[in-house]
């Protein structure tokens, strides 16, 4: 099948290394060109445009970091929607609004297209591993369409409703996310402050009821000062700000949601809004080393 890819990130290069392996010609685009350097290598097609990369396929990805980035891709100068898309697909794998989505999908059908929302849960291990949790929004026959394609990026996948609800699926998602990665960080500095030996805490709290992805995931490049990004601070930040700007359409209050913007912003101000969502330990630990462990 002749697929399309814009957005070759920390995700995107391997949900496109697994998209070749399983035997699909690839036509990626980013604005980074060096970033498909070695998916061209490995087969993959470049193509100068988001609008070039439409009319050499039949379904197209796009995974991109920010609202403002899926609007230049889809309406801009040589984006998608500015070429001849009938019969076509877009799945957005980028964590945006549902808003937007839904304004993709209606342009789409228009065309006599269709699109999907569908953001992704697993950060850079879960497109690594091909584990990914991918939540779509859309109509039911283009997603059986798709199945096959999520099949080989993600171990699970759900339709969840019209187009938006791929990325209110997502907020819920991030909320949850959101508590369990400050969860995580004040477990790390109250087990510090108590004197006791962390790595045995967290290898024990990951056999009971405290155990979730977080932590494990997380938890132990925290002890190996490994603040590299499988999900950007910056990016944790927009997700969030986009969940609590629905919640409010929602005549919602999201107390925990509010305080975990809050100290993700405290620690972008600080500099680290290109490290990895763990780095939130830094606003305990100045240095991002372990405090029991500094010479």
């Amino acid at each position: 099948m002749e697929l399309g890819f814009i957005g070759t990130g920390v995700m995107g290069k391997a949900i496109v290394g697994h998209l070749l392996n399983a035997g699909h010609n690839v036509h990626v685009y980013n604005r980074t060109k060096s970033k498909t350097d070695e998916l061209v290598e490995n087969g993959a097609t470049w193509q100068d445009t988001p609008a070039k990369v439409t009319e050499a396929a039949e379904i197209i990805f796009t995974m991109v970091g920010y609202p403002s980035d899926v609007e230049q891709i889809y309406y801009k100068e040589n984006g998608i929607f500015t070429v001849p898309v009938k019969n076509k697909i877009f799945v957005d794998l980028t964590t945006s609004t549902p808003t937007l989505a839904k304004k993709i999908q209606e342009t789409a059908v228009e065309k006599g297209s269709d699109a999907l929302d569908a953001p992704v849960s697993g950060g850079d291990l879960g497109a690594k591993n091909a584990t990914l949790t991918i939540m779509v929004g859309g109509n039911p026959s283009t997603y059986e369409k798709v199945v096959p394609l999520f099949e080989i990026m993600g171990k699970a996948y759900a339709l969840h409703g019209e187009a938006g609800s791929g990325q209110h699926t997502k907020m819920a998602n991030q909320i949850m996310i959101a508590g369990t990665m400050t969860g995580m960080t004040e477990m790390f500095v109250y087990a510090q402050k108590a004197g006791l030996d962390v790595p045995q805490v967290l290898e024990t709290l990951g056999g009971g009821a405290a155990e979730n992805w977080s932590m494990v995931n997380y938890g132990p490049r925290i002890l190996k000062e490994d603040y590299s990004p499988g999900f950007f601070v910056k990016h944790f930040i927009k997700d969030l700000k986009i969940a609590l700007d629905e919640a409010e359409k929602l005549s919602l209050e999201l107390p925990g949601t509010k305080l975990a913007v809050e100290l993700y912003e405290q620690l972008a101000a600080n500099g680290y809004e290109n490290d990895g969502t763990q780095a939130l330990i830094k606003l305990w630990w100045t240095e991002g080393k372990p405090a029991f462990d500094k010479n």
